[in-house]
């Protein structure tokens, strides 16, 4: 069972979410939240499997409440946003920030419910426009290619770098690297840990931006 923490300053919506999410057999609400503080409060209480955060909200933003649970040395889940604005500078700071995913409103429950089992797993999941987006930040270019040095890396450590870059998850990546799942997610961590990078979804952008995406 998956659990979710909803954070959103509309109770509308955080009903809304709380009745799409619960339908599925595999994942179960816990708690909500009005605001970023009360979502740091409650992810230290409740330690869900995902985060699902707004970011424009009182008292305390998404984004720094993102930054603030990804600092934490507790469990407190990965966050996964689901906002109403795809502005660059929001989408760029909640990456930076910690986020593993980033997704619209106007979502299909169908993706969302996708989106949360696959943050669940450790999996980022971009809407296409976020995507695209994002993408066009790597070729439009800070920093730079030169920036990423992974001569640091093994040959192995490359090869599932390039399966973080194709979207692939730690058992998938198991699977066509012949690992076992568990020393495919302790490759990920070494290869986050050598290249000081915070999470998959910058060490995916990362891995794009030194060629190791597919073309």
């Amino acid at each position: 069972m998956i659990t979710v923490l909803i954070v959103d300053d509309q109770d509308l919506l955080r009903a809304g979410l709380r009745a799409l999410l619960d339908s599925d057999p595999d994942i179960q609400v816990v708690g909500e939240a009005s605001n970023g503080q009360e979502a740091i409060s409650q992810a230290k209480r409740l330690s869900p499997d995902v985060v699902l955060m707004d970011i424009r909200m009182p008292v305390m933003d998404g984004i720094e409440a993102t930054l603030r649970l990804r600092d934490d040395k507790q469990d407190t889940g990965a966050v996964l946003i689901l906002t109403t604005f795809d502005d660059d500078t929001e989408v760029l700071s909640a990456i930076r920030a910690g986020a593993c995913g980033y997704l619209l409103k106007d979502t299909h429950p169908a993706e969302l419910r996708r989106a949360v089992r696959a943050a669940a797993e450790g999996v980022s999941l971009l809407s296409p426009q976020i995507t695209r987006k994002l993408m066009d930040h790597v070729v439009s270019g800070a920093p730079a290619e030169s920036d990423l040095d992974i001569t640091v890396l093994t040959e192995r450590e490359v090869e599932v770098m390039r399966g973080v870059a194709e979207g692939k998850s730690n058992a998938e990546i198991a699977v066509e690297l012949y690992l076992s799942p568990a020393t495919a997610r302790t490759y990920v961590s070494r290869i986050l840990t050598k290249l000081d990078i915070r999470d998959r979804t910058e060490l995916a952008l990362m891995a794009h931006r030194a060629g190791l995406g597919r073309a």
